[in-house]
């Protein structure tokens, strides 16, 4: 019987010494020097990639924002305020004008899958007809605001990207396609007064390439453009 009670005792003891060490090493030791590297070798992107306008962090570079106008009386959804590039389709982005606070929702996609709405491979022209909202609907909406938004002075917009009618995955991509850029050139440069030559640069400017010269496609993050489009501004 004391033998019995003295093994017992013994394995208790043993594997609470276990706890103890294993809770030290994975719970303590090894989070401190793994943020450790994290901060001494990739600070910026243990840190959240973080984004800086006049000394604020004004966002991530990893996560879009939306550039709206403020609700008016009964809206319920915002316009887009045009004097600022826009980024893709959003879900769950609340606004942003290039500023210190930015709201996020919620992240996902819209799960309706690429002929949701279509009839006979076509989409309908008449919404009314539909019970809901279909993403044969959505994407032509969103396709004939983006060619009525940026045509102006003379511009016409003759081919739309299919990130500009589109969401990503996670409804929070932050970067656009230098095609969708390029297409919103004109109207930026109208409603801030400058010139088409001078916003085109800043677009191409703001173009990464692919990762590792052959990796993915170039693309432009909506935010830093935005920040150097503010700053332009300011100087002119």
């Amino acid at each position: 019987m004391n033998n019995s009670v003295s093994n017992t005792a013994r394995l208790l003891w043993a594997g609470l010494r276990a706890l103890l060490v294993l809770t030290v090493v994975t719970g303590i030791i090894y989070p401190l020097a793994i943020t450790g590297v994290a901060q001494g070798l990739f600070n910026d992107k243990a840190n959240g990639s973080e984004i800086k306008a006049d000394g604020k962090v004004v966002g991530s570079s990893l996560i879009g924002q939306a550039y709206n106008l403020p609700l008016k009386k009964g809206q319920e959804t915002p316009e887009p305020n045009l004097k600022w590039f826009q980024g893709r389709p959003q879900n769950g982005l609340g606004t942003n004008s290039v500023n210190t606070q930015y709201k996020l929702i919620l992240s996902g996609a819209t799960n309706r899958s690429g002929d949701n709405g279509a009839v006979d491979g076509a989409c309908p022209k008449d919404p009314a007809k539909a019970e809901e909202a279909t993403l044969c609907q959505w994407v032509v909406a969103a396709k004939d605001a983006v060619v009525k938004d940026n045509s102006v002075n003379g511009y016409t917009v003759k081919s739309v990207p299919p990130d500009a009618v589109t969401s990503s995955g996670s409804g929070l991509d932050p970067d656009i396609s230098p095609a969708y850029a390029d297409i919103q050139v004109h109207r930026v440069a109208e409603k801030n007064g400058l010139s088409v030559d001078q916003v085109q640069k800043l677009v191409d400017d703001h173009t990464d390439g692919r990762a590792l010269g052959f990796i993915g496609e170039p693309t432009v993050n909506v935010l830093q453009l935005n920040i150097a489009l503010k700053e332009l501004v300011a100087k002119s």
